[in-house]
């Protein structure tokens, strides 16, 4: 899906990736990520986001819950850490990452809320009037007011399978009332998602029924009496989004895949973010005419077409990908032609790192021609103990 735009905008990454698999310092299924280009990415939202007054919450689920990436980040300007559901806010809270959203697809348990105080989360999204009980009891044994959201849906509104949630405007009139007589959580912000889809037609971004919903339930609480301080307004978040996020008086943003220059948007256009990471695979053999790589970093909405076989190490070789289906484990890739085992494989697509059961190789320098490898890790953030020692400088 981005192979093209990687061989366009980052051939380096590709390069660099390239070697470190035929040197035997990574293995088959790990992504490679570039730490200039994506903390690049992230200056250039938050310079863009600087212009409109919107707030940015980094979303790290799409590059493994990464500590070393998300403090970085953090650095450059971010507000916090969208946290999507409550492994990866442990993960990075145990790193002193700041914690600014939960709650934002999955909610927190129950058992688990008094520990989520602690964290003291800038905000927090409910769907429950139950879930805003929990808090509030949290939040008095923490003697604070913690900030909540409530998160909207209508009937025709945009939802995935698997995150079906929320309440109907009707019903966040019912939630508000309620929510008014609990003494520890204010409710100051309404999100929905997703506020915002490429549209492959028009060939640019556009909002969608969700927003109009996020706008209405502002203006219903706001009328109720209500703060409403926080209008959080996700997906394909990225500089091409700023001017639509304000327009539709969005206060907050979730970038994820912009990080990486990996949105649908990112795949057809030449836009600020350029892709900072690729899949690296090996030919594991070959049967019934097709080469086979090795699989575990696939996700079924990933949008891969191509591979590149790399020949030489000047020289590569496009072909076709036939991914597992759906309902298969993704054990390896089919390729299309025939291909010396052991060679290298290269691939760009949407990807979903944490639901994966791939490695994580973190490289700084390819930008200055100077790469060093930062180490390797795991998919929710955990530095693996191999790699760094054998690595210093590629080129």
């Amino acid at each position: 899906m981005f192979l093209n735009k990687t061989m366009q905008q980052n051939r380096p990454l590709i390069d660099v990736s390239c070697d470190l698999h035929q040197k035997g310092i990574i293995r088959p299924d790990t992504y490679v990520i570039d730490m200039d280009q994506i903390i690049y990415n992230g200056k250039k939202m938050i310079e863009e986001a600087n212009k409109y007054g919107i707030k940015l919450y980094l979303m790290s689920k799409q590059y493994g819950r990464n500590p070393v990436i998300s403090k970085k980040l953090m650095k450059i300007g971010f507000a916090g850490a969208v946290c999507v559901d409550f492994k990866e806010a442990q993960t990075l809270y145990q790193h002193g990452v700041k914690i600014g959203h939960v709650g934002h697809l999955v909610q927190v348990p129950s058992a688990l809320v008094p520990q989520f105080m602690k964290m003291a989360p800038e905000v927090w999204t409910v769907y429950s009037y139950k879930k805003a009980v929990e808090i509030n009891e949290a939040a008095k044994q923490a003697n604070r007011i913690q900030d909540i959201m409530v998160r909207v849906i209508e009937p025709d509104d945009e939802v995935y399978n698997g995150q079906e949630c929320g309440f109907t405007l009707d019903e966040t009139k019912e939630f508000a009332h309620r929510v008014k007589k609990l003494s520890n959580v204010r409710l100051m912000g309404v999100t929905s998602f997703p506020c915002f889809l490429y549209n492959d037609t028009k060939k640019k971004i556009v909002s969608t029924s969700n927003a109009k919903t996020v706008i209405e339930a502002v203006k219903i609480l706001r009328e109720l009496g209500f703060s409403i301080e926080q209008v959080n307004m996700p997906s394909v978040t990225s500089c091409a989004a700023m001017p639509l996020l304000a327009k539709l008086g969005a206060t907050h943003g979730e970038p994820g895949h912009g990080l990486h220059g990996t949105t649908p948007f990112h795949a057809v256009s030449d836009e600020p973010e350029r892709p900072s990471l690729v899949y690296v695979s090996e030919i594991s053999h070959i049967y019934g005419g097709l080469s086979y790589c090795y699989g575990g970093g696939h996700y079924r909405r990933s949008g891969v077409e191509k591979a590149l076989i790399q020949k030489n190490k000047l020289d590569y070789t496009e072909t076709t990908v036939i991914p597992p289906s759906t309902e298969a484990i993704d054990y390896h890739f089919g390729l299309e032609g025939i291909y010396d085992v052991g060679s290298t494989v290269i691939m760009s697509f949407r990807t979903q790192l944490f639901v994966t059961r791939s490695d994580v190789a973190l490289v700084e320098g390819i930008q200055t021609g100077n790469p060093k490898l930062i180490g390797i890790y795991d998919t929710f953030g955990n530095k693996l103990a191999r790699g760094v020692s054998k690595w210093d400088v590629l080129l």
